[in-house]
């Protein structure tokens, strides 16, 4: 018998770099409009490994202090093209206080599709005895809905989120059964402070601390990150695991960005450098971002307010 197991979902580790993936808050969190493209090759080293795209569209309208964005993704996986596809459309609201202090609810539905190609599959009894499996065909399309929570807040120097994902639950079984997908938390935050000012010289360099924290089913992960910046070059490092608690300690990554960033564009290349058990095994992971602001209508006011977490 065959089995399509649950698995969780895909990630990135640029993931300030698909905002309105992370948090339906973020959509509208620039002063005009945004394209943002993710490409994450994951672990190229095995057979047809996990493959993630993302592609989203977000725009601010500041009369009615809303952002409203667009989210398509997709991940594949496998020698049977085993494929989940999520549209969504994603809107935030921004609340702006005297205190500098900002806060962004977010909401987005997603339309999502899973897909499988049955004819690729290879069962026991084809083996055994060269001929056609007797195994019944599965479904080889499911379509459900689903729904994201976030709330976001943020004064100039630091921001702090929560994100709810799989609110709905979707029925990801493609064998007649019920596999619902389990909730997904996420927690992220961090802060951005200039270094050197005071010297009148290297001006404009940044350093930004960052942490972003998952939960879903029994599963739990932690990454921790350090941005530094300086017109035009990004660097970062990132470690993902959790080195305490015995219960749940586990080491999976270091992931090492360098990026451009130059006024309304910025481009970033990642590699994930794996230190679990698998070390050695998977070929890292590649990851790519590409985000384009334009119509951005600044304001020195409104410049102050922007969300200052970094791009990557």
């Amino acid at each position: 018998m065959y089995q399509i197991g649950k698995s969780q979902d895909s990630q990135f580790s640029q993931f300030y770099a698909s905002p309105i993936y992370l948090a339906p808050s973020f959509a509208g969190s620039t002063d005009g409009d945004r394209i943002a493209l993710n490409y994450r090759s994951q672990w190229p080293d095995l057979t047809k490994a996990f493959q993630t795209y993302t592609i989203s569209y977000d725009h601010y309208f500041p009369h009615m202090k809303s952002g409203v964005g667009l989210l398509l993704y997709r991940e594949q996986a496998g020698a049977s093209n085993l494929s989940t596809t999520n549209i969504g459309i994603a809107y935030s609201y921004k609340f702006r206080f005297r205190s500098g202090w900002n806060i962004s609810p977010g909401l987005t539905f997603f339309y999502t599709q899973r897909n499988i190609d049955f004819n690729k599959l290879k069962f026991y009894d084809e083996i055994d005895t060269d001929s056609e499996t007797l195994e019944q065909k599965i479904i080889e399309k499911k379509a459900d809905v689903d729904a994201s929570f976030s709330i976001l807040t943020y004064n100039k120097n630091i921001w702090f989120g929560f994100t709810w994902d799989r609110i709905l639950m979707p029925n990801r079984s493609l064998t007649g059964e019920i596999m619902e997908d389990p909730y997904k938390f996420t927690i992220y935050g961090g802060t951005k402070f200039s270094i050197f000012d005071r010297y009148n010289w290297a001006s404009g360099q940044s350093i930004s601390p960052s942490f972003l924290f998952k939960m879903q089913d029994k599963y739990t992960q932690l990454d921790l990150g350090l941005y530094w910046y300086q017109m035009p070059l990004v660097v970062g490092i990132w470690y993902r695991g959790i080195p305490v608690f015995k219960e749940l300690a586990s080491n999976d990554a270091l992931a090492f960005l360098l990026g451009f960033k130059v006024e309304q564009f910025s481009i970033g290349y990642s590699y994930d450098l794996t230190i679990s058990k698998l070390v050695g095994l998977t070929g890292g992971t590649h990851e790519i971002s590409i985000n384009y602001l334009f119509s951005q209508g600044v304001t020195k006011r409104d410049k102050r307010r922007m969300i200052p977490c970094p791009t990557f």
